[in-house]
């Protein structure tokens, strides 16, 4: 079963065109046009072991905004078809992952309903150009548009680069688990019968 799927989408502030293989080795080419966001996504292949291929153009030249959400609508959508009807995976993931003096707790149900539990507690500054609370419009727009419950708890942390990027790796490595096929399960991981 081969389990990917590519999308383009063009609107009038963003244009995206996204490749994903859930069964990868963490192969990423990712360019964005917004620095910060490129090397999260490339942690985020890395460490869920997703081949990704994204090109991405927007409006940056008033703020990163759209380029970030849209993105997270795009790949959340790519999961979505690539996992099709979610049979034989174990549904679930959770993952913490220090980051220096930084520690976050991710937790993942792909379950098709969206929701999401963000408590990272970030001052309003940026990394670069990058600001910070986009870091959340990214996670919102992804869960909204996989069907996805996430949870992301940052129990400790200070510099704000590495609470943001604890949490990529997190998520990463929470959905890496979620998505995996476990031969143990038949049909889908509820008592449903449907996801």
């Amino acid at each position: 079963m081969s389990r990917i799927a590519t999308i383009e989408r063009v609107t009038q502030e963003t244009r995206i065109k996204l490749s994903l293989a859930v069964d990868g080795s963490g192969t990423a080419k990712v360019f964005t046009s917004v620095p910060f966001l490129d090397h999260m996504l490339n942690l985020f292949s890395r460490h869920g072991f997703f081949d990704l291929d994204v090109e991405a153009s927007g409006d940056v030249d008033i703020d990163f905004h759209h380029t970030v959400e849209d993105i997270g609508i795009v790949l959340g959508e790519a999961f979505k078809r690539a996992l099709g009807d979610k049979k034989g995976i174990r549904r679930y993931g959770q993952s913490s992952v220090p980051m220096d003096e930084t520690l976050a707790s991710v937790s993942v149900d792909i379950s098709g309903r969206p929701y999401l539990v963000y408590h990272v507690n970030l001052p309003k500054v940026k990394i670069g150009e990058f600001d910070v609370e986009l870091a959340r419009e990214f996670f919102q727009a992804f869960v909204n548009n996989c069907g996805l419950n996430l949870h992301i708890n940052v129990m400790y942390g200070d510099n704000v680069h590495h609470i943001i990027e604890a949490c990529f790796k997190g998520f990463a490595r929470a959905l890496d688990a979620a998505t995996q096929l476990d031969p143990r399960v038949e049909g889908v991981m509820s008592t449903k019968g449907v996801l």
